[in-house]
């Protein structure tokens, strides 16, 4: 799990392999979305990476296309709904990461990593257990909420 590059060229360079290893065709409107994503530190709504990109780019359909095949080939996730909003991070195949929402706010912070190697592992536990009994691609969607200690007043 650890090892793989979480920013910068490195982390670009790695998430077109993977499109390249899936079959998918490097393209311009995919880099721009795949380096907006790695850009993020906190998951995007599809409609939040398409503002962010630079103009003509590409258009909000070939985002949503986009997401879809990468979300396919697990090179995102979806990492929480704000409202019935998905919204999406870059899996790169690095430490688990998950978030907690600002129930006051709506503020999105990291987990810590500690904490994060927990939840994946009890997660994954589970993911054996279900593969035991028939499952197949299974998966995992966990969202933690509270209020933020500065938000509390």
């Amino acid at each position: 799990m650890s090892g793989a590059p979480e920013s910068g060229p490195a982390a670009l360079e790695a998430a077109g392999a993977r499109l390249k290893a899936a079959g998918l065709r490097i393209t311009r409107p995919r880099m721009a979305i795949l380096s907006e994503l790695i850009r993020r530190r906190a998951p995007a709504s599809i409609e939040q990476i398409h503002r962010a990109i630079r103009s003509g780019a590409c258009d909000l359909v070939t985002v949503y296309r986009c997401m879809e095949a990468f979300e396919g080939i697990a090179l995102v996730r979806r990492a929480l709904s704000r409202g019935g909003t998905w919204l999406y991070a870059i899996d790169l195949g690095g430490r688990p990461r998950y978030h907690v929402v600002c129930r006051k706010t709506g503020r999105v912070d990291e987990v810590d990593a500690e904490s994060a190697a927990a939840v994946h592992q009890a997660l994954q536990a589970v993911e054996e257990k279900l593969r035991a009994r028939g499952y197949t691609a299974t998966g995992h969607f966990a969202e933690f909420f509270g209020t933020a200690p500065g938000d509390q007043a």
